[in-house]
């Protein structure tokens, strides 16, 4: 079986997870935002140990880019772990109303403590954790209405925290950086982090992850890619051939007619990320 590597020197995660330690102690309730199309990969050990006992609230993001029917068995496994759980596309803000339900009924008994000790109006402060690119920033937008905290479809964009308001609530949102792995050691972890845009492309071998990519579709979702490249079903050619083809369909030749299989990855990755080749999730409960 294939395996990615990723080079992968992360000096700014110690840095991350030292800032989130510290603000933890003011913190009442933690969202983690995982990736609806892989919750596994996206949940990081470092943020779970560093949350501890901290009332926390799952959030399923991009859950408009995965399998719906595999979407919906996570949801039930955190649900019935304990674990609030809410399906999230921040982008078109879909389920932040339900998310916003579930943080009052989480801060309920919180507040309950305050009041029995006489405090008033005290606002309840919220954490939104997780790896890179997964959506932090576009939530908090979400809440504000506006587009206070700066967004973008690549990782590593919020470099220090951010205190905001919401307006019209009791609600103090801390925006984080996003915090990944010290090492990955994890050949699974590493193609599913690096295929959905979690780690940028010049740490590991485009190519490679591309092939995995097409394995994993052929086997398990082939209608979508096979529609966007024009493949003919069944695909049953080897993930080699499989982007040759597309390098020839997306124009992606060189000089000679040779086929540029690095630019065909770069198209595979891009439209995987965009939804593009269907709803895909790459890891089941």
């Amino acid at each position: 079986m294939r395996e990615l590597s990723v080079q992968w020197f992360p000096g700014h995660m110690t840095k991350a997870k030292r800032m989130i330690a510290e603000e933890l102690k003011l913190i009442d309730i933690v969202i983690e935002m995982l990736d609806a199309r892989i919750p596994a990969a996206s949940s990081n050990p470092l943020l779970a140990e560093l949350i501890g006992g901290k009332t926390r609230v799952i959030v399923l993001n991009k859950s408009d880019l995965s399998d719906p029917a595999i979407t919906g068995e996570w949801l039930r496994y955190y649900t019935e772990n304990g674990l609030p759980a809410v399906l999230l596309d921040s982008v078109r803000g879909q389920g932040v109303k339900k998310l916003t339900e579930v943080l009052k009924q989480a801060a309920a008994p919180i507040s309950s403590k305050w009041l029995a000790r006489g405090v008033k109006n005290k606002s309840i402060r919220v954490m939104i954790a997780g790896i890179p690119n997964v959506g932090k920033s576009s939530l908090i937008n979400r809440f504000l209405k506006s587009a206070k905290a700066q967004t973008a479809d690549r990782p590593g964009v919020t470099k220090g925290k951010q205190w905001l308001k919401v307006a019209g609530g009791n609600l103090e949102i801390l925006d984080t950086p996003g915090i990944l792995w010290p090492k990955f050691d994890n050949s699974r972890v590493a193609f599913a982090l690096a295929a959905t845009g979690a780690i940028k492309d010049a740490a590991f071998d485009v190519e490679q992850a591309a092939l995995l990519l097409l394995e994993f579709l052929r086997d398990k979702y082939p209608d979508g890619f096979a529609c966007r490249y024009k493949l003919p079903l069944p695909v049953l050619s080897a993930a080699e051939d499989i982007l040759a083809a597309v390098a020839r369909q997306k124009g992606c030749l060189r000089s000679g007619g040779t086929v540029d299989l690095e630019a065909a990855a770069k198209h595979v990755l891009t439209d995987f990320r965009a939804g593009l080749l269907g709803r895909v999730s790459l890891e089941a409960v």
